[in-house]
């Protein structure tokens, strides 16, 4: 449902959903409109003012993004978080701007193409009485549910993420410090069901907001099949999985070969809709500095039994690995890696480009080397030319191909 009006001297739109209500306010002669979105709790979830978008995480962290040039030039594309006393002014802002929307509904001030349907008056109650005591509130209740949650493929960012695992089951990798000093372990399926059940209490009627869940942490699926199958029946007992979208998960690709192809078809069975893995390169030279365990050929064989199981594949490909010195291998090995896993429309290929940063391990490494670090236009050129040269057949299609900027990831 969507109703406009004026309120304030400006023009307004609620689009009222289930799961989220969306303010949308534009002044006459503002270049830009402001918009906020809520979820079913009253949380803040993501806003636009003056050209900038925001994304707030359930965490509380907010991630503000802007292009610095002529829009569609996605290497332009600029963030940075924003701290703690900047985050919380945005959600006070946008707070008392419903707020006083609703008193002027209530005193008859905002003039309105329709009334607002009692479920948009609770959600403005809501928003109205999430203050900033509420927020911090609602952030510390995060972090009692959750361990750090790494990072999610971005089609995963709306999921319900139940830590069925915390930390990486090999952790090696010198591009990656999401995991390091966490030890990996498996949580019972007791201590599981008392997660997912937190999970669902606090996500409250949020829930509605979320589109999947996600089976976390990194490689969550290389826990042995029978206590796999036990956390998946739990998944089951507390949410209804074929409502929320499925279930999704990380497994890397040398973990994928330990599964049989009847594994992944009683995945299937279990709600598991789509498995991403890392390839990151097709050369197994480049996959040995960046200490990545396994080969091209075990992701291959991953991914062809994981099709066999009747999965989809989310396949992940790090751009800029390797630096000058592997660039052309790097191209070259990974479209014979692509096209040798029969990818389809039902699948993704994910381009990620390096992080680099101070205090990394590859960054070190790749100094030392001295393998010549390559511009973001010349990681981006790596992936237009490593997808200019896929190969899908029209009976399966073919898999949709983006960015996966691992900086503006927020939960």
């Amino acid at each position: 449902m969507v109703i406009t009006g004026r309120w304030n001297n400006q023009s307004i739109s609620i689009s009222l959903k289930p799961n989220a209500l969306t303010i949308s306010l534009q002044r006459k002669g503002a270049p830009d409109s402001q918009v906020y979105s809520f979820d079913g709790l009253g949380r803040l979830w993501t806003a636009m003012r003056a050209g900038v978008s925001y994304r707030r995480g359930l965490n509380g962290r907010t991630v503000a993004k802007w292009l610095a040039g002529p829009p569609g030039m996605d290497a332009l594309r600029e963030r940075r978080w924003l701290e703690d006393r900047e985050a919380a002014q945005l959600e006070d802002d946008a707070r008392q701007m419903a707020a006083e929307f609703y008193q002027a509904i209530v005193t008859g001030q905002a003039a309105l193409s329709e009334p607002l349907p009692p479920e948009g008056r609770r959600f403005l109650e809501q928003i109205a009485a999430f203050d900033r005591d509420r927020y911090q509130e609602d952030v510390n209740a995060y972090h009692q549910v959750y361990q750090p949650v790494g990072i999610l493929p971005p089609d995963q960012y709306m999921a319900v993420v139940l830590q069925a695992t915390e930390g990486c089951s090999f952790n090696t990798c010198t591009f990656c410090n999401f995991y390091r000093g966490r030890r990996f372990r498996i949580k019972s399926k007791a201590e599981f069901r008392e997660h997912a059940l937190a999970a669902r209490d606090f996500l409250g009627p949020g829930l509605s907001l979320r589109r999947t869940i996600f089976l976390g942490d990194a490689n969550a699926l290389v826990v042995p099949m029978p206590r796999l199958v036990e956390l998946l029946e739990v998944t089951h007992e507390i949410f209804d999985v074929e409502a929320l979208g499925g279930i999704y998960a990380f497994l890397d690709g040398f973990s994928g070969e330990k599964k049989s192809v009847d594994d992944y078809r009683r995945l299937r069975e279990l709600g598991v809709r789509r498995i991403y893995v890392g390839l990151e390169s097709g050369n197994a030279d480049l996959l040995r500095l960046l200490k990545k365990p396994g080969r091209p050929e075990d992701a291959i064989q991953a991914v062809q039994a994981i099709h066999a199981g009747g999965i989809a594949v989310g396949v992940i490909v790090l751009l800029g690995a390797g630096g000058r010195a592997y660039a052309r291998a790097h191209v070259r090995d990974t479209i014979t890696a692509l096209n040798a896993m029969n990818l389809g429309i039902d699948d993704l290929v994910y381009f990620s480009e390096l992080v680099e940063s101070e205090g990394l391990e590859y960054t070190r490494d790749a100094y030392q080397q001295q393998l010549g670090p390559l511009t973001p236009t010349q990681r981006l050129a790596q992936g237009a030319a490593i997808e200019k040269r896929l190969n899908f057949s029209a009976a399966s299609g073919a898999p949709h191909i983006s960015r996966y900027d691992i900086r503006e990831f927020v939960y």
